[in-house]
């Protein structure tokens, strides 16, 4: 994350180029080229993956991604189920699960990390369960919701599950369907 100084300069100190403008719009806690990040660990338990959700909808908000944006809410799905997953497959008595999401302004994609302490039990390719399962579709969702995905064992322990998403901002969604006439 970028430092912030706390210096306020006024438009005559910018216009005599003592502050460069940054290459992208910046927003709280995005660097100059438009990069950001949150990383935090979480209790196994379903709060703690409730609250992983939380804390991403609310950062990826400060990135200028509202809630009801397309984008946040793939993001809160995505997060959910691989979370989830996290604390009922993953989960090792004493040990928290981490969530780390990067947002790639350049690229217009976000990539999100879930990590746990157990790695004897891995993800499968993504199924979809007969209709009567009430379980078992998380994986079916990420893989449908993110442009791609996988996971790779974590040292010294663990695994971690990833998945990357599409960041279209509100307003290029807007001006992309004017263009198409819409």
């Amino acid at each position: 994350m970028a430092s912030m100084t706390g210096k306020r300069t006024t438009a005559a100190e910018k216009a005599d180029g003592v502050e460069a403008a940054p290459s992208a719009p910046r927003g709280f806690g995005l660097t100059g080229n438009g990069y950001g990040s949150l990383s935090r660990q979480f209790p196994s338990t379903p709060r703690g993956a409730q609250q992983a959700r939380h804390a991403v909808v609310r950062q990826v908000g400060h990135w200028g991604f509202g809630p009801m944006t397309d984008a946040s809410r793939t993001v809160a799905l995505v997060v959910a189920e691989l979370t989830a997953n996290a604390v009922c497959h993953g989960r090792l008595r004493g040990r928290n699960f981490e969530v780390r999401v990067d947002y790639e302004g350049p690229a217009s994609r976000f990539r999100i990390e879930v990590s746990d302490a157990r790695l004897g039990r891995t993800p499968e390719g993504p199924v979809l369960p007969p209709d009567d399962q009430e379980s078992g579709r998380g994986l079916f969702l990420v893989e449908r919701l993110a442009t791609r995905w996988g996971w790779e064992p974590r040292n010294p322990i663990g695994k971690t599950v990833g998945a990357e998403v599409a960041a279209v901002r509100p307003q290029e969604a807007t001006g992309a369907s004017r263009a198409s006439g819409e």
